[in-house]
């Protein structure tokens, strides 16, 4: 799973991490959720390019209702993605990396629900694997959406959730954006990142409000005492 995430990365660490001709233009965000635009990189003829992609993503083939219901596709799973109806075109076709400085998650902690902020340890960006739609409405209008994969996640994460985001290691970025790769040979791609690569902190519960976004949100807060067993 993976419902929330942050890049404060700089324009020109991004376009040095992968492979861009300029850097994109966006700002620090520190609460990135479902429903609202996602920095993308996708191959193009020459090079790549980077794109701001609908965070939740809607088929070619979806009916209008569906399209305007929101994001309810924001993840799909790296194991069954390429066979899923409303995935497997996207996974053959229009793969994508989204760029990423960490994400969060939440544990339960005896009826309290903490967040926890997940990061590489070395500070660097990561880039999530990701797949990309285009949708074309009645009127000939346009959106462009995305979704993250996931997969089980690492030892550390698996201590908060058993899902994590599948980070793609960047020896690995020409091979997923090829659209001439085959899909079979992609799976090893999928694989949960290292648990020692990562550093995981306990953060403050401003983050579970959208509108919070901000520096801030990163702060580390001391670790709730976990409830002890009854047996």
């Amino acid at each position: 799973m993976c419902g929330r995430f942050t890049l404060t990365s700089t324009p020109e660490a991004l376009a040095q991490r992968f492979g861009l001709d300029a850097p994109p233009s966006v700002e620090p965000r520190y609460n990135i959720a479902p429903g609202q635009d996602v920095l993308a990189v996708r191959a193009r003829a020459e090079g790549r390019s980077a794109a701001l992609l609908r965070w939740g993503l809607v088929p070619a083939w979806s009916d209008p209702a569906a399209a305007a219901a929101g994001p309810p596709l924001i993840n799909a799973r790296g194991e069954t993605a390429a066979v899923r109806p409303a995935f497997r075109d996207a996974f053959r076709a229009r793969r994508c990396i989204v760029p990423a400085s960490g994400f969060y998650e939440w544990a339960d902690r005896g009826g309290f629900r903490q967040p926890y902020w997940i990061s590489p340890r070395d500070g660097t960006p990561f880039g999530i694997a990701g797949l990309w739609e285009r949708w074309i409405a009645p009127d000939g209008g346009r959106l462009e959406s995305c979704a993250l994969l996931t997969t089980a996640a690492n030892a550390r994460v698996g201590e908060l959730h058993d899902r994590m985001p599948a980070i793609l290691p960047p020896d690995a970025y020409a091979i997923w954006l090829d659209p001439a790769r085959d899909v079979a040979a992609l799976a090893d791609l999928l694989a949960p990142l290292a648990a020692d690569a990562l550093f995981v902190q306990p953060v403050s519960t401003r983050v579970n409000r959208v509108e919070n976004d901000d520096a801030a949100l990163l702060d580390a807060v001391a670790e709730p005492l976990r409830q002890p067993s009854l047996f």
